[in-house]
């Protein structure tokens, strides 16, 4: 994964051109009928229920909008919220409110629904060991966001992007000739390169997990679209020579049944790209 640093760039930029985007040359509707000196309160009200995320990304909007925002938050993200509980109350300028108001909703929207999303799979896993994984299945744009949120709803992130893990999947091993081929060109490139990057291999069947366990330097198989049968024996197959990741359509109906195969980890892009934004609202209090 990334640095700290660089996923918090990340954020930055995300904001910086969420603001250009929506504020453009000015928010005119609050520029004409709110006098500048006008102070305020508003409060994040819940209207639905869910594991609230993106508090903290709240704080940052706030803060890049008008440092004299002062945020009171009364609950944390990775709480169990339901109908009326509120999240925290912001106050300072009321023109300043109002331009942070839609990135704030649009934002905690998407990541609470997420995070929601993420921490159902995380309870059906409890006692396997297998962990859950996103995936790069991502809105782009927002990537640091969405993966923030699977953070904070109790899963874990995958590589973040194409620069920070190597991962050779079925296009890659065709288009090079071949899975052996793939794996020890990948790893002369980083040899030549100097870069110090995990390889992950995609398998199509047991034959193909059998030959690439006859490389090293594999970090990890990704048993793509496998059956429970077959997963269990590929699961068995690589032993411990390198961890595990299902993938492939799995689902809150069967992600069960895939961690009791063994695997160490099970990555799903449903957990970004397919969710339901959280009902929240940002309300003046009066």
């Amino acid at each position: 994964m990334i640095s700290l640093k660089k996923f918090n760039k990340e954020v930055d930029i995300i904001i910086a051109n969420a603001i250009r985007e929506d504020v453009g040359d000015g928010d005119h509707s609050s520029l004409a009928c709110i006098p500048e000196d006008a102070t305020g309160t508003a409060k994040l009200l819940v209207k639905d229920e869910g594991i609230i995320a993106g508090v903290d990304f709240a704080r940052r909007i706030f803060e890049f909008v008008d440092p004299g925002l002062s945020m009171d938050v009364r609950i944390e993200d990775g709480t169990y919220v339901k109908y009326g509980d509120i999240c925290f109350y912001v106050s300072g300028s009321s023109q300043s409110i109002l331009k942070a108001e839609r990135l704030v909703l649009n934002a905690m929207q998407r990541m609470s629904a997420i995070a929601t999303k993420t921490n159902k799979y995380v309870q059906l896993l409890k006692g396997t060991g297998t962990k859950i994984l996103d995936t790069r299945k991502t809105t782009p744009g927002i990537r640091a966001l969405e993966k923030w949120a699977v953070k904070i709803g109790g899963g874990e992130n995958h590589r973040f992007a194409l620069y920070d893990m190597i991962m050779l999947k079925d296009n890659h091993n065709d288009f090079c000739g071949g899975i052996t081929k793939a794996i020890q060109t990948t790893q002369e490139y980083l040899r030549d390169h100097r870069l110090d990057l995990k390889i992950i291999v995609e398998a199509r069947n047991l034959e193909e997990i059998e030959e690439i366990l006859q490389n090293d330097g594999v970090y990890r198989i990704l048993i793509d679209n496998f059956n429970y049968e077959d997963t269990r024996k590929a699961v068995k197959l690589i032993g411990d020579k390198c961890l595990t990741e299902s993938s492939g359509g799995i689902t809150l109906e069967t992600v069960r049944k895939y961690a009791e195969c063994g695997v160490d980890y099970i990555s799903s892009g449903a957990l970004t790209h397919s969710v339901h934004n959280m009902d929240l609202s940002l309300k003046a209090v009066q």
